[in-house]
């Protein structure tokens, strides 16, 4: 991975440590930095950080202000980080109890009310299952307990539940986000027809050589501007089309 990256990911784990002592189990690596597709400009660090008791505020405090001095430090998305208790990933619950929550799209609340933050970000997040999947398939353990110890299998009917989650609206949201969901449309197809747990771009290549010919303009054009930056008009009606054939496809 980049050497900026890895530096980041080291003062991460080494903060982890100090600030959660005993009660870490482990921290875990998901994302494009373990599926080979990691875009400085698009990407950001996607960490998963299993505890075994609750945290007090004070501790999330800490553990906020250490996040955030790392995702000052970043790629352009910065770190998005989850916090959960160990007795959710096995046995797997779904929608998944978190403990705190983290992302670059989230700094100005937090910066702006701490408190506030820590007492409003907990709950369950479906995105939780997407997560422990990709870990499970094709994650890193960065320290402590293994995978295999904290992670059960996601069952299919919650991970494309969360799946759904994500791509539900697409023939209404494709024109302003045609890049990303043209290719999630194309991972979760892929997962529904080969079971495989592919990156955004890997997906884009599954659908190259599984969909019609009538899409492939607008998936390659999705692929060159995830990989490369590329500065892309799309063909928004194309984009609708294939919302409508994935997503109907995905329901059959």
């Amino acid at each position: 991975m980049p050497t900026n990256t890895d530096r980041i990911i080291n003062e991460f784990v080494k903060r982890s440590e100090e600030i959660l002592k005993e009660n870490l189990v482990g921290i875990y690596l998901h994302g494009s930095l373990v599926m080979g597709c990691f875009n400085p400009a698009k990407s950001d660090i996607d960490l998963l950080v299993v505890v075994d008791d609750s945290l007090s505020d004070s501790v999330k405090r800490e553990f906020l202000d250490m996040t955030v001095q790392c995702n000052a430090e970043g790629p352009a998305k910065g770190v998005e980080m989850s916090i959960v208790l160990r007795k959710y990933c096995k046995p797997f619950v779904y929608p998944t109890p978190f403990e705190l929550h983290f992302s670059s799209g989230h700094l100005e609340h937090y910066l702006a009310d701490p408190d506030k933050y820590i007492r409003e970000m907990n709950g369950t997040d479906k995105d939780l299952a997407a997560h422990f999947t990709v870990i499970n398939n094709r994650g890193k353990c960065l320290y402590g307990a293994s995978i295999e110890d904290v992670f059960s299998e996601v069952p299919y009917a919650d991970y494309m539940d969360s799946l759904w989650y994500d791509i539900g609206d697409a023939e209404e949201d494709i024109t302003e986000h045609t890049m990303y969901l043209t290719l999630n449309l194309a991972r979760v197809l892929a997962y529904k027809e080969d079971g495989v747990v592919l990156s955004k771009k890997e997906g884009g290549e599954w659908a190259i050589k599984n969909l019609p010919a009538e899409y492939l303009p607008l998936i390659s054009d999705a692929i060159r501007e995830y990989s490369d930056g590329a500065e892309v008009v799309y063909d928004k009606d194309l984009a609708k089309r294939y919302a409508k054939y994935a997503l109907d496809r995905i329901r059959g």
